[in-house]
């Protein structure tokens, strides 16, 4: 099996920078963008196995991208998890419409995230085989 790659977005540097750092340590592929607009041409031009991406984030939110992302056939099926400040919360209904995977709450633990993305990941695999 090849290395999952994963698409991270947030425009701060830091958390992309320990988030990456995790996801590589545990294997996977990381590439990164530091807005949605970005982000986005990423995702079509890399075949992301799954997006992380912060919801608030100037030029395009975490929100906007994921429903340009559903809105367009070649990455409609990329598993999304919404990283947001405790502030901005989302509710049942976008995250279901946006097909949004998980909402993890800032701060979070890295161990955690690539807990999500593990799940995720595995959820998705059970599903193609079937």
């Amino acid at each position: 099996m090849s290395e999952k790659r994963v698409l991270v977005v947030d425009d701060e540097i830091h958390i992309v920078h320990v988030v990456a750092i995790k996801l590589r340590n545990n294997g996977y592929d990381v590439i990164t963008a530091n807005n949605g607009a970005e982000a986005f041409e990423l995702a079509c031009r890399e075949d992301p196995d799954i997006i992380v991406t912060d919801f608030q984030m100037p030029v395009m939110t975490g929100l906007e991208l994921a429903r340009k992302l559903r809105e367009t056939e070649a990455t409609r099926d990329i598993p999304v998890i919404l990283l947001t400040a405790r502030s901005f919360a989302i509710s049942q209904e976008q995250q279901d419409e946006l097909q949004i995977s998980e909402c993890i709450s800032k701060p979070f633990s890295p161990k955690e995230l690539l807990g999500s993305i593990e799940d995720i990941l595995y959820q998705k695999e059970l599903v193609a085989d079937n």
